[in-house]
């Protein structure tokens, strides 16, 4: 019997190893020609607040070795919860917020620029549960500058364009500032 239950296990054991392994995945290739690229123009305020009991940006890391005294020295890792408004003014409507992180990426402390990754998120109105990221050099001091739209999800699915930003207002002691972004995103 036990020699029985052994060529039975053995040849259990040959059958397994010899069977062919088929397998596929589930794929499905469809034509993008119905879907209509859209243009979407979007215009709102950042509020990037570094002071006070409640700061939407906080750092979270720094260099050990610098000399750097501003509120942004170069090297520093900051984590943000900005809010997206309709004005400049802190009492303005807010209609999102741009969750993510930046970098202060320039060591010359005249010529600041954060490397800026961040997901710009809607929580009111028609695009409310959309959202599209941001992943772009930011150089600060310039009057005007563009950053990359490089994604989106919901209303703005395959989103790219770039968005022009300028400073509303800046508080060079503690890093308080206001951006106007005018947004250009082409999506499906």
């Amino acid at each position: 019997m036990k020699r029985l239950r052994a060529i039975l296990g053995l040849a259990l054991i040959l059958c397994i190893a010899t069977a062919t392994a088929h397998s596929e995945y589930y794929s499905k290739t469809e034509s993008a020609v119905h879907m209509k690229e859209k243009v979407t123009h979007l215009h709102f305020f950042l509020h990037d607040i570094l002071s006070g009991k409640n700061p939407s940006a906080v750092m979270v890391a720094r260099p050990n070795q610098t000399d750097d005294k501003s509120p942004t020295p170069f090297g520093s890792l900051f984590a943000i919860d900005d809010p997206l408004r309709t004005g400049p003014e802190p009492t303005s409507e807010i209609i999102g917020n741009a969750q993510g992180l930046y970098l202060s990426s320039n060591q010359d402390i005249n010529q600041f620029t954060v490397v800026l990754y961040a997901d710009f998120a809607f929580t009111t109105g028609k695009f409310k549960g959309s959202s599209f990221g941001v992943f772009s050099r930011n150089p600060v001091v310039e009057p005007i500058r563009e950053v990359a739209v490089v994604g989106g999800r919901g209303k703005f699915k395959l989103a790219r364009g770039f968005a022009k930003v300028t400073t509303a207002y800046f508080n060079g002691t503690n890093g308080d500032a206001i951006l106007d972004y005018k947004v250009t995103l082409f999506h499906y």
